[in-house]
């Protein structure tokens, strides 16, 4: 049994001895119980011994049974949908999550004070900014300009290890080693979509003297001296392997080569913010980077984040589920052409305007407009690959899509272990979509699409898609507890609803 597994074992049989408790308490049996409920006395027990999932609409039928709440999700936010509404106009692609968090990571490399302008108000950004205040680092954050001013010393012990687990903590251990050479941090959080593997960080560290030992419920880093490296090859083309490698050696005098890096949008982010720094990087944009390092970095600068590619894909999918002409504003067209041939070959009309340049100065941009179209599955799978291959984060969109065409969609996301097993939610709202295994599902399009409630995944992109697909559901919908999707979007119901959407915020179940 994985780690999530377990977890949801454990709120199971905790629910089902709640249940129990009530149900005891008002002296109701077991039979009348699940005459009530209209189900069996079988099913009845394996709820109350925590074997049986519940769904929220049997929750809220147990509830007035009982007469009395038996789960509340306190301090949530909920989303009430009425579906089946056009969206129309146009909308702006915001600044990138991924871009903004390692760029906050990368600041530490520099002594003086860094200014990032263009950071989302996100859940992601307030833990990455919390944990770094924890430690000593004098942050000021208004409007959208982050100012990030570190300190001579980090204080490892103050460390706030609850935020630590929540997030991708690891990605910090390549700037904290030029502040300490001994620590130690926390498991890395952030999406629950199976194990998290960081053995592309931990191999490129090793390559720079860095020694990290693996323990139950922490990493111990530590190291005699640091040394740049003539070759690190990356162990598996990752992201923010790629940017750990890359921070580290920011800061060792001397010359990193770091190789099998994918230049995706984040991973350039930080060779541009690196730049601004002084640091001299030879082949962005290639696989093969190469750091010349330096010490004691301590200037003034101001940097600009990208576009976030992955929020233009999520506006995609939207218009094209909810069958509208929309126009998504300053997408950066590098991260998305390869999505948009898939889309052509589907048969997905859509325009773009000419090219123009983000305020970094680097990131092409282009205004996508969508127009309603008739899709057909394409002959063959669609598969995420490291950049540029469709982007890990952008695969999911397409699931939404897939239930738009004619003909069966194979989606292979060989990724995450447990993502795909999210993408069945999509069934709740009426989709046909089988899972073949933990990293594949089929599916069958062209399926009227029906309101439903359903609780968020712990993951971003998964809660993500599911509500586009209740933005083409008929009828109302709710999707409960959406702390997932507030970690990488900000105020999307308040833009959405600027669109043609509508979506009511709600406080608690």
């Amino acid at each position: 049994m994985t780690k999530i597994e377990k977890e949801i074992k454990n709120e199971q049989e905790k629910i089902g001895l709640s249940i129990k408790k009530l149900r005891e308490q008002q002296n109701i049996t077991q039979e009348d119980f699940a005459k009530h409920l209209k189900t069996t006395q079988s099913v009845i027990a394996r709820i109350e011994s925590g074997n049986q999932n519940i769904t929220v609409e049997q929750l809220a039928k147990i509830s007035h049974i009982l007469k009395r709440q038996v789960i509340s999700i306190p301090n949530t936010v909920d989303f009430q949908i009425e579906g089946g509404r056009k969206l129309s106009g146009s909308i702006e692609t915001n600044t990138s999550k991924n871009g903004a968090v390692n760029m906050i990571v990368t600041s530490l490399v520099n002594k003086g004070k860094t200014t990032l302008r263009g950071i989302p108000h996100i859940e992601e950004v307030y833990r990455y900014k919390e944990l770094l205040e924890s430690l000593g680092v004098k942050i000021r954050f208004e409007k959208d300009v982050m100012e990030i001013t570190p300190p001579a010393k980090l204080n490892f012990a103050k460390m706030n290890k609850n935020v630590a687990e929540k997030i991708r903590s690891f990605t910090f251990v390549g700037a904290f080693i030029h502040y300490s050479n001994k620590f130690s941090l926390p498991h890395s959080g952030g999406c629950k979509m199976g194990a998290r593997t960081v053995a592309s960080h931990k191999y490129a560290l090793e390559y720079l003297g860095v020694d990290i030992v693996t323990k139950a419920d922490k990493y111990e880093i530590s190291y005699k001296k640091l040394k740049p490296a003539s070759s690190i090859p990356l162990y598996e083309s990752s992201d923010t392997g790629a940017i750990t490698a890359l921070i580290a050696a920011a800061s060792i005098k001397g010359k990193t080569t770091i190789k099998f890096a994918p230049p995706n949008y984040q991973v350039q982010d930080v060779c541009f913010l690196l730049e601004k720094m002084g640091i001299k990087i030879e082949g962005i944009g290639t696989t093969t980077l190469t750091v010349h390092g330096q010490k004691n970095i301590n200037v003034q600068i101001e940097h600009h984040n990208s576009e976030d590619p992955i929020e233009s894909m999520f506006f995609i999918s939207a218009a094209i589920v909810t069958k509208s002409k929309l126009t998504i504003t300053r997408c950066p067209i590098d991260f998305l052409e390869l999505e948009l041939e898939k889309l052509k070959r589907m048969g997905q009309k859509y325009s773009l305007s000419k090219v123009y340049i983000s305020k970094n100065g680097k990131t092409k941009l282009v205004d996508i407009t969508i127009t309603p179209s008739k899709l057909t599955a394409l002959h063959d799978k669609i598969a995420t690959q490291p950049f540029p291959g469709i982007n890990n984060d952008n695969l999911p969109f397409f699931v939404p899509i897939a239930c738009m065409c004619e003909g069966q969609t194979l989606i292979h996301d060989w990724t995450w272990e447990n993502r795909a097993i999210y993408f069945t939610e999509l069934n709740r709202l009426g989709a046909d979509i089988k899972l073949l295994d933990p990293h594949r599902v089929f599916v069958n399009g062209i399926r009227k699409l029906r309101g439903a409630q359903i609780v968020s995944p712990p993951a971003l992109r998964p809660t993500a898609i599911i509500l586009i697909a209740m933005l083409g559901s008929e009828g109302t919908s709710f999707l409960r507890n959406v702390y997932s999707i507030a970690r990488g979007y900000a105020d999307i119901a308040e833009r959405l609803n600027k669109i043609g959407a509508s979506i009511k915020v709600m406080e608690g179940i």
